[in-house]
């Protein structure tokens, strides 16, 4: 079973993280691999990357010819693999030496047309005192009670997720008019994927934590005001996910169930027992980021054509 792993980038700043992922999928032990390396409209990047790996046995270089967005370059990765599974692993990440072997163990096991894995927090400043590891979502890793291993879920985070690969491309692949795209606010493009899919094939994603990989977080990921604007946008997109599936599972409003049933209340006892700054900065912060995800699902119902101003 060939793997195709797509890795993609688009400024010079990214490009000493974006080398650490490329170097981490080109040791893995598993084999046979294919490397796919896509430059979103960036020239310089591209000559940088053609110098560093185009002389790398099974390493697929590709640069597009203008800034189209993480969600169109990805599945123009995808379109240029030629693997079975297409995985796909954030340019600021490095991938664990066994994690594409591990993520191919479940779909040789298994029916499974889709598979992720762990994304685990890796700093690279201090873990500020007051992010509570329950919204660890807001930056792109598994936060607690995320999914049990072995557990079909809808999707799993961008950073640490694969695909049959003709499937993927049959659903349509990633929707370019979401995902990180200059200055444009809809953050979900994993979401719609595992909706397609589960509405062609009946079936979702496999979540499996012996797949590993470890997401840089760089020192704006930890600051107060960008997360509360993060949140404020992912409810936004959330909105804008509801109107455009009305009818598909939503994990993220099951999680802040849980979240205000069990975790919250479990955050609170600790406290009581054992009082600290960082646990009671903690708990506001959870207050915060929840009342600013509601904000932004606000703002997007009263936004007048809120679908056909995202999508431009």
């Amino acid at each position: 079973m060939k793997v195709s792993v797509v890795v993609c980038t688009y400024a010079m700043d990214r490009y000493e993280p974006f080398s650490e992922a490329v170097e981490s999928i080109l040791e893995q032990t598993y084999d046979p691999l294919e490397v796919v390396l896509v430059v979103d409209g960036n020239g310089d990047v591209y000559e940088r990357v053609r110098e560093d790996f185009g002389d790398k046995e099974d390493v697929v270089l590709h640069c597009n010819d203008e800034n189209r967005g993480i969600s169109f370059s990805r599945t123009k990765g995808a379109e240029l693999a030629s693997g079975e599974i297409v995985a796909f692993i954030d340019d600021d990440a490095t991938a664990e030496s066994d994690w594409v072997e591990q993520l191919v163990s479940v779909y040789e096991s298994t029916d499974a047309i889709a598979v992720g894995g762990d994304v685990r927090p890796d700093w690279q400043v201090d873990r500020p005192g007051f992010f509570p590891e329950e919204f660890y979502w807001l930056v792109g890793c598994v936060e607690p009670g995320f999914a049990e291993d072995g557990e079909e879920v809808r999707n799993t985070y961008g950073s640490n997720i694969s695909y049959r690969r003709e499937e993927f491309l049959r659903v349509g692949g990633y929707d370019p008019n979401t995902g990180r795209k200059g200055d444009k606010h809809l953050q979900a493009h994993e979401a719609p994927v595992g909706i397609r899919l589960l509405k062609e094939y009946g079936r979702g994603m496999v979540f499996t934590e012996d797949a590993v990989v470890h997401h840089k977080l760089f020192g704006y990921r930890g600051e107060f005001g960008w997360l509360v604007s993060r949140s404020f946008w992912q409810g936004y997109s959330k909105r804008v996910m509801d109107l455009l599936y009305p009818d598909a599972p939503d994990s993220k409003n099951a999680y802040l169930k849980q979240l205000l049933t069990y975790f919250v209340p479990a955050r609170v006892k600790q406290l009581v027992r054992s009082p600290s700054v960082a646990a009671l900065l903690q708990l506001v912060s959870i207050f915060v980021f929840t009342g600013a995800v509601g904000l932004g699902y606000l703002y997007a119902m009263a936004t007048p054509n809120v679908v056909a101003k995202a999508n431009t």
